[in-house]
């Protein structure tokens, strides 16, 4: 399949993944993606926004790890779905955006949105890499254990411990679960983007330098700008021909923002 768009570390794709992904045949570290959620396309408002069916399944042909956004209610939805793809998910992360986005009166006016990873196999054949983050509390320095077993006794889990050596502060901490980052209101080129550094952990996190990673609903292409940022490469597939091209012209020229994935 000719590429869209090409060049050392990124490669963009134009159709629907269904139909591209299968004919790449790609293995890649990981995905990041933020396909449609399918909750506002019957408003009329948003016909876009419909939940590719069986795309799941698809995405589980090129990569045992994936990091995907969307809302609660989309996967409890969507939860059977993924499962029948040998998708399990193992946490969550929150994006709090600041100025929150709504279009009820109803509900609480939403500030956050969701993103989850999934993994395929088993968890320790996954890459996982916890970033790190400075710390600004105070440098210590004190013993290490690590859990060796544990087995369920009525509600209380009781855990055999052994040593493991001692730690010593090097002024970090793990990432947070709650990232914040400004949403991209009034700068965006596409409804639903997604700042670059919401991107970068979830990268960094699920696949090593000079990995590759795969966005199927590239959306204006940030999962690809964050990853060249990290030193990883990235595949993109977007079915619309606009956003195409918007990706290209911004890849070609290598000034995309901090910004935008859909």
């Amino acid at each position: 399949m000719t590429p869209y768009y090409a060049d050392d570390t990124v490669t963009l794709y134009h159709g629907d993944m269904r139909d591209v992904l299968p004919d790449l045949q790609l293995q890649t570290d990981c995905i990041v993606t933020d396909p449609p959620y399918g909750l506002m396309h019957t408003s009329g408002t948003c016909t876009w926004d419909t939940w590719p069916a069986g795309w799941a399944a698809v995405a589980a042909t090129a990569a045992r790890s994936m990091w995907c956004f969307g809302t609660m209610r989309t996967f409890l939805d969507r939860a059977a779905e993924l499962a029948a793809a040998g998708w399990h998910m193992s946490q969550d992360v929150i994006w709090s955006k600041g100025s929150g986005t709504g279009v009820t009166a109803d509900r609480f006016r939403r500030s956050h949105e969701i993103v989850t990873h999934w993994y395929r196999g088993q968890w320790r054949d996954i890459h996982h890499q916890t970033p790190r983050v400075p710390s600004t509390r105070p440098p210590v320095t004190r013993p290490v254990v690590h859990r060796t077993d544990s087995i369920r006794a009525g509600r209380n889990d009781i855990y055999t411990w052994k040593p493991a050596g001692t730690w010593t502060d090097d002024g970090t901490r793990y990432a947070l679960s709650v990232i914040t980052a400004p949403n991209m209101q009034g700068r965006s080129i596409h409804p639903t983007e997604k700042p670059a550094e919401v991107l970068r952990p979830l990268i960094e996190y699920a696949s090593p330098p000079g990995g590759l990673v795969l966005d199927p609903f590239a959306g204006s292409g940030s999962t690809a700008q964050a990853a060249r940022q990290l030193g990883r490469r990235a595949v993109l597939i977007e079915v619309n021909e606009a956003y195409c091209e918007r990706i290209a012209r911004r890849l070609a020229q290598d000034v995309l923002p901090f910004g935008a994935s859909a």
